[in-house]
């Protein structure tokens, strides 16, 4: 029973996108290859604002990940260092 009326509201749900997309084509203010045109010119607008932000995400990851390892670096030679005044202090009192 639950599964028939899954079944019927996604048939409803379906009927009603069709409808409405006709509704639209049916009173679009333009003509439909102006409408197509108008679309395919947003959409490659937004495609090329994601490659951009993309590759602006790119370039900051790339930098977050050498300051990163600049920073690892200088923490490794500052554990070195640490470690060899340790060393030389351990040897001086023995």
């Amino acid at each position: 029973m639950e599964r028939e009326n899954k079944a019927a509201v996604l048939g409803w749900f379906i009927f009603g996108a069709v409808l409405g997309a006709g509704a639209a084509l049916l009173i679009a203010p333009e003509r439909g290859t102006h409408t197509r045109r108008r679309l395919l010119d947003q959409a490659e607008r937004g495609r090329k604002t994601l490659l951009e932000s993309g590759q602006e995400l790119f370039e900051k990851g790339r930098e977050l990940y050498e300051r990163g390892r600049e920073i690892a670096e200088d923490a490794a030679d500052m554990f070195e260092r640490g470690r060899q005044i340790a060393e030389k202090t351990i040897d001086e009192r023995i």
